[in-house]
């Protein structure tokens, strides 16, 4: 299959695809030559009919044009990754009714005709957000403090966790001993994490305590699953994201914290693909938390919506609050009708974890917000460990510490452990 395009040229003259968004997109990429690329230059075929169009537009697809097709349905035994599928040309969803289509322009321009049963969009380029290095020598605990996560009787004891970002140092010894599994979804890279992102995530999600006995993460009985979808870059595909949470679902993860996102612009819609990722994830027993986006300068007046995917229905958003629990400067805001933040939590000057030698950093950005909530989400997992993905969700809105803030800055408040 082949290779996303993740690098420095920005896409802006691949075939449109059928979204009103999509003209937004070019307009605000060759308005700005120093933008990061919006596309991979691969595409999803969205099925209108959902998975119920697959069988017949797999057909359509290999007898009309030529492609040869490879399904998500062909790996029972195995996980599916794009490294064990370097022949195929469409990579079908089956859960999803998508199919990842990697073809050169030409092919895909065939692929475009009016009456089809299938909406085309172009593949996103998915990034960490522009998380802040904190030059601090100072190991501050304060977001354990402030969600109360220190006073829970709950640690997430038996509840899996996920967290899709650049993988996780398995050697770190702070996570010695603990119930790990590890997944790399990024073709010809391991699971290490060589970049840091997705070990100071899962180190506030699901860490403990460091050396000196500071506590640093939220639920420290949980069973860890790390899915590396992004590269040692910080970069990913969309379709990375897509595999990392059916991965998650299909493996009965009650919880999944996504600390990655795509900008978005004013008035843009959803991505659907990502939305049907999501309700196929609440149908298996997963509630999504993901990272509002750290876009946003409101120091100087500058207000971004909330990124994609968090921005989805069926995604909880989280943006950040500092140790005053005043708004994160950096913390976009519910600009567009569906991208509302949901709820907040810490996510300035906070410590975690990182890959050896360092051992921890400080870091700030809503990607530090979302796994506070993650691992909230998980003690309130073993407290109700009947519940529904939407019961969870009511139940992190209904428990939110109110805050004398803007809603579409906080949602309902910052996220309390139980």
């Amino acid at each position: 299959m082949k290779p996303p395009f993740l690098g420095k040229r920005v896409f802006w003259d691949h075939p449109a695809s059928d979204s009103s968004s999509s003209e937004m997109y070019r307009e605000a990429a060759a308005s700005d030559l120093e933008v990061t690329p919006f596309y991979t230059g691969r595409h999803l075929l969205i099925l209108r009919n959902g998975k119920r169009e697959v069988v017949k537009t797999t057909r359509l697809l290999e007898t009309k044009w030529g492609l040869t097709v490879a399904n998500t349905a062909d790996f029972i035994t195995e996980t599916m990754c794009e490294s064990r599928i370097k022949d195929a040309d469409v990579l079908f969803y089956n859960e999803l009714g998508i199919a990842l289509v990697a073809v050169d322009d030409d092919s895909m321009e065939l692929l475009h005709p009016v009456d089809a049963d299938y909406t085309v969009e172009p593949e996103k380029v998915v990034y960490i957000p522009d998380d802040v290095t904190v030059d601090t020598a100072v190991e501050s605990s304060w977001g354990i403090k402030a969600v109360r996560a220190h006073e829970s009787v709950y640690t997430g004891e038996g509840v899996k966790l996920a967290v899709l970002d650049t993988g996780f140092d398995v050697r770190h010894p702070d996570f010695k001993g603990r119930n790990l599994t590890t997944f790399s979804f990024v073709p010809d890279e391991t699971a290490e994490d060589l970049h840091g992102h997705g070990t100071h995530c899962i180190g506030i999600a699901c860490g403990s305590s460091d050396q000196q006995g500071v506590r640093y993460g939220v639920a420290p009985g949980v069973q860890i699953y790390a899915g590396k979808v992004l590269n040692n870059g910080g970069r990913g595909a969309q379709a990375w994201i897509l595999d990392g949470m059916t991965w998650a679902a299909n493996n009965g993860c009650r919880v999944l914290s996504m600390s990655l996102g795509s900008k978005v612009l004013p008035g843009q819609s959803y991505d659907i693909a990502y939305e049907r990722a999501a309700r196929f994830a609440l149908s298996k027993g997963t509630l999504i938390v993901a990272a509002a986006g750290n876009d946003s300068r409101r120091s100087t007046n500058l207000f971004s919506p909330v990124s994609s995917p968090a921005d989805c229905p069926s995604i909880l958003a989280v943006g950040a609050v500092d140790s005053a629990l005043q708004v994160a400067d950096f913390s976009n805001r519910a600009i567009n009708q569906e991208g509302l933040v949901d709820l907040a939590a810490p996510g300035v000057a906070i410590y975690s974890s990182w890959p050896m030698p360092s051992r921890y950093r400080t870091l700030s950005g809503t990607s530090m917000a979302t796994p506070h909530v993650a691992g909230i989400a998980a003690l309130l997992c073993e407290k109700f460990p009947d519940a529904a993905p939407a019961e969870i969700g009511r139940e992190l809105l209904r428990s939110a510490g109110s805050l004398p803030l803007p809603t579409e800055d906080v949602g309902a408040g910052i996220s309390l452990a139980p």
